[in-house]
């Protein structure tokens, strides 16, 4: 499956065009040795190339190809979009996780369901596994990990009223 965007990339671009500062900007992604120039440095040392390549080829193409990758890495891509505030794709990679990769997600609930409740940006996460909980409480409420559960999650699942307890 190919996301393609284009509209909000093409504004930003714009914007930049318009910018009258100029900044140059060297990129480290993943280890490498520490080389320091007289310009601004972005250390992204917790992307991997191979993210960093998708990521690179959203910003000049508006194309993401998402058929030889995982819901593990597709997750992981997600949250790198959000931190790099490339929201239209994190919103496209949560949708597409929710359609295509519910099994994984499914797999690793708790680790999802305490990520999607760390951010707001998440929230068709957390509704989906909310959803899920209201079904299958046992979910939450019968696991090892539930004591490691953030208050706004658990305050976000006991306001439901459809809980089936």
């Amino acid at each position: 499956m190919a996301l393609i965007f284009f509209e909000k990339l093409s504004n930003n671009y714009i914007e930049l065009l318009n910018d009258e500062e100029d900044f140059n900007i060297v990129i480290n992604v993943g280890e490498s040795p520490d080389i320091k120039y007289n310009i601004k440095t972005l250390n992204l040392n917790n992307i991997s190339i191979q993210q960093f390549e998708i990521i690179i080829k959203y910003i000049y193409g508006g194309i993401v190809l998402l058929e030889k990758h995982d819901a593990s890495f597709i997750f992981e891509l997600m949250l790198i979009a959000y931190e790099l505030l490339f929201d239209e794709l994190g919103k496209q990679l949560q949708t597409h996780l929710i359609v295509k990769g519910a099994h994984w997600l499914r797999l690793h609930f708790i680790r999802i369901y305490q990520k999607s409740s760390q951010d707001n940006k998440l929230q068709d996460l957390q509704n989906w596994c909310n959803d899920i909980v209201v079904k299958y409480p046992n979910k939450i409420f019968d696991s090892e990990e539930f004591f490691t559960l953030q208050e706004n999650a658990l305050v976000s699942l006991i306001s439901r009223d459809d809980l089936q307890m």
